[in-house]
């Protein structure tokens, strides 16, 4: 289970690599949640890696402290993303319906839905692993 988590956690990594690159055209590459975003996830998936190649549970924990932290980033660039488009007046909770909303009403690009519904996937998928190679 862990060689497909990781794998999970490669496409989740590509995908994020295109939106990176969207952001470097934009020129708007300076942000600080966008970098510690790309930066946590990088060092998430180094832990993974280790992981799965030296089977110790504590790089599993330790990857997904960082993709828990990281995710956080994630969420946020979503949420100022779904304000932008009109939600400036939305709490959080109403702000994460609307941008439910909007990836599966397709307002937001696809691989921008993909990365961000998938970041469940990976996350959870990572717990899992996680509990059980602890347990076990």
């Amino acid at each position: 289970m862990s060689y497909v988590v990781l794998v999970a956690w490669l496409v989740q990594a590509a995908v994020g690599v295109l939106l990176l690159t969207g952001w470097f055209r934009h020129g708007r590459v300076r942000s600080p949640v966008v970098l510690t975003h790309v930066g946590l996830s990088v060092l998430g998936v180094a832990c993974w890696t280790t992981y799965v190649l030296v089977d110790q549970v504590l790089w599993a924990w330790a990857a997904l402290l960082l993709i828990t932290v990281g995710n956080g980033f994630g969420d946020n660039m979503l949420l100022w993303r779904t304000r932008r488009m009109g939600g400036s007046h939305l709490s959080t909770i109403n702000a994460y319906k609307v941008a439910l909303r909007s990836i599966f009403k397709r307002r937001l690009p696809l691989r921008v839905g993909f990365h961000a519904l998938f970041a469940g996937v990976v996350y959870f998928s990572t717990l899992a692993v996680c509990v059980v190679a602890t347990v076990s």
